[in-house]
């Protein structure tokens, strides 16, 4: 067996099922599951639609460069949401539809790196897990940059030394933040570009969370408009990964693109061939459906900027609990003796309420773990079950602090 699989480290989900194993809450109490984030809004009923008028067509093998109509809408999505204007993206050389952003970001990372060269990937500490269980089994060494409360959640890429930028073969960068929701500047985004050039590596943009935002007059800005502002309209150097499972409530549909610098999309398009990871093409018809339509869209953040709306005020009396500037989540910290793990079992226990231990989406660096004493909230339930997890939460601490 690959012996890199014993670098892999437990996933957050296989750590919190243990932790909570011994545990039994109280019986009167439904589970109100706020660990994953997993989008529970009702799918658009056209994406359903889609979806049963081409069942007939799982009969046919789909290409792995996807179907050129899907290219296109994800293209002209592309140039509307970040104001690229028309023909700026070719869907042809720069769209590759793949199932969802978790297969693309492992693909990517698995056709980028080059081993011979003791390669670095870089990356926010905490992270999405599977930027750094990709990079370990590239054979690559994961570089963290910690986002702090200090930093404004923002990774400190003036801090890294030239030695390790020129190891470095992936940036990765995610705006809106998971766990954060912290939203990077288009400047910021420039200045991972600039070093990208001068040190020869991509900037990954994770911009799955893009969709989500609480300023309907600030939506943020994303890696391809950051470029085009600065030059870069062949976006070398760039790929960004979407997905409609936050933006359409789909996660199932397991649909997503990457986008950016052909020569990139060739090499991840030779990979992904051999990898056997084709989008079935009553999918890929559905998500045509989803990618051309945006009003389905403003009501999902309409949800999501009412579950904060009702949330906040409940918990801000006993937690330090701030609204993010994208994304679904709460990062709070926990209070009292800042243990995580302690909080999240004892409101499972005793509230039925499952939320994720910060320090499971980060690793211990040189300033201890960056997400210790914190727990992530996933505000995907309806609005009426947040409100009613939020209540349990409130009653669990009170109890806790008497």
């Amino acid at each position: 067996m690959n012996p890199r699989l014993e670098r892999l480290h437990a996933y957050p989900f296989e750590r919190l099922a243990r932790l909570n194993a011994s545990a039994t809450p109280p019986a009167r109490l439904k589970p109100i599951g706020m660990s994953i984030g997993e989008p529970r809004h009702e799918p658009p009923p056209m994406v359903l639609e889609a979806l049963r008028a081409n069942s007939h067509l799982l009969g046919t093998y789909p290409t792995t460069a996807g179907l050129p109509e899907l290219r296109a809408a994800c293209a002209a999505w592309l140039e509307r949401r970040f104001r690229l204007g028309a023909g700026r993206v070719n869907p042809a050389t720069m769209i590759l539809p793949v199932n969802g952003t978790r297969e693309a970001l492992f693909a990517f990372v698995q056709a980028a790196v080059d081993e011979r060269n003791e390669p670095l990937v870089a990356m926010p500490n905490p992270f999405y897990q599977i930027y750094e269980g990709a990079a370990l089994l590239a054979g690559a060494r994961p570089h963290l940059l910690d986002t702090t409360a200090a930093n404004a959640y923002t990774p400190d890429l003036a801090a890294v030394p030239a030695s390790l930028w020129r190891r470095c073969q992936v940036l990765f960068l995610c705006s809106p933040g998971n766990p954060t929701g912290k939203v990077f500047s288009r400047e910021y985004l420039q200045q991972a570009l600039e070093l990208a050039e001068r040190h020869d590596f991509i900037v990954a943009a994770d911009e799955c969370y893009t969709e989500i935002y609480l300023d309907e007059a600030r939506p943020p800005p994303g890696l391809l408009e950051a470029a085009q502002a600065a030059g870069n309209e062949q976006f070398k150097r760039c790929i960004v990964f979407h997905s409609l499972s936050k933006r359409s409530s789909v996660p199932g549909l397991r649909s997503g693109f990457v986008c950016g610098d052909a020569a990139i999309i060739e090499r991840l398009l030779l990979y992904r061939t051999y990898h056997g990871c084709a989008m079935p093409v009553p999918t890929q018809l559905a998500s045509i459906t989803a990618w051309n339509e945006d009003a389905h869209v403003v009501e999902n953040r309409r949800l999501y900027q009412e579950k904060f709306d009702r949330v906040l005020p409940i918990l801000a009396p006993l937690l330090p609990v701030e609204r993010p500037d994208g994304a679904f989540y709460l990062w709070t910290e926990v209070g009292a003796d800042g243990d995580d793990e302690r909080f999240t079992r004892e409101l499972y226990a005793s509230q039925g309420v499952t939320v994720l231990p910060g320090s499971y989406l980060a690793r211990t660096a040189a300033q201890g773990n960056p997400g210790a004493g914190r727990v992530r909230i996933s505000l995907v339930p309806g609005v009426a079950e947040c409100v009613e997890a939020a209540e349990r939460i409130r009653a669990y601490l009170e109890s806790r602090d008497r």
